[in-house]
């Protein structure tokens, strides 16, 4: 019963957290960035906010790079805290332009994306990542503390 109040978890724990929040949620906005991306190759006329000032075709095609590859690379693991910055400001500019004024019902799941981006990005991607290979590989060894 102790283990259930213990407010702290074992490093292999904490990692393997790391890796299902990278995975589950780079899956997830992937599926919202893919049709962004077929849509901007398709040719077809783009039909999508215009942001601060930004054509339509510039606004969806941030946020494509952000849904699409930046969530990609975050599910591998790949500059993961570097991929992580475009999401959030783009959850940021969903948030409070976009949905600015309508209720929380319709904030909820950019909410719940840029909670979960900004969590990876002050946690880091985890012992589970290619980031985690590379900066061992490049001699730096353990984890900062």
């Amino acid at each position: 019963m102790k283990k259930f109040f213990n407010p702290y978890s074992s490093e292999s724990v904490r990692d393997f957290a790391l890796l299902l929040l990278r995975l589950s949620v780079g899956a997830l906005l992937i599926t919202h960035g893919f049709p962004k991306f077929q849509k901007l190759i398709s040719g077809n006329e783009i039909l999508f906010a215009s942001v601060f000032g930004l054509s339509p075709t510039v606004s969806m095609t941030m946020a494509m790079l952000a849904e699409f590859f930046c969530a990609a690379m975050v599910f591998m693991g790949v500059f993961t805290r570097l991929a992580a910055i475009p999401v959030i400001i783009t959850m940021l500019v969903i948030v409070f332009k976009i949905h600015g004024s309508d209720p929380l019902s319709n904030k909820e799941m950019p909410l719940l994306y840029l909670i979960s981006y900004l969590t990876i990005f002050l946690c880091g991607p985890g012992k589970y990542s290619v980031d985690y290979f590379l900066y061992n590989s490049a001699g730096k060894g353990q984890r900062a503390r």
